[in-house]
């Protein structure tokens, strides 16, 4: 049984994963691999989305201010401003080199590459 029903504005954190992401051309160019949450404040701030990669190889992750993201009910998925020839471009990690982001120097690059305002400046 669903906690959130499916008309619902709101979705289950684990229905995020796995969730298509969609350049503004409306071609799928990634998924969803993992949401970042801020402990304190409880806000959703990154969401990683995977690209690339074959059975796992060569897959990259790229972790996307969540306000860098749309969603766009017809697509049933998250909307970026970017191509995704942009993304590949943007910061990012392969799936065994997971950032923990204690560098805020780091994150102000990620949010300046995405075009959006830092989360902590809200």
């Amino acid at each position: 049984m669903d906690f959130i029903r499916e008309a619902s504005p709101l979705i289950a954190g684990r229905k995020i994963a796995g969730t298509a992401v969609y350049d503004a051309g409306g071609d799928e160019i990634g998924v969803i691999y993992d949401v970042v949450i801020d402990k304190r404040t409880g806000k959703l701030i990154y969401a990683v989305v995977s690209l690339g990669g074959f059975l796992g190889i060569g897959k990259r992750l790229y972790p996307l201010p969540w306000s860098a993201l749309t969603y766009g009910s017809a697509l049933g998925g998250y909307e970026v401003h970017l191509s995704k020839a942009e993304l590949e471009e943007a910061p990012g990690f392969a799936p065994e080199q997971l950032p923990d982001f204690p560098d805020s120097d780091e994150e102000a690059k990620l949010h300046r590459y995405y075009h959006v305002e830092p989360y902590w400046t809200h």
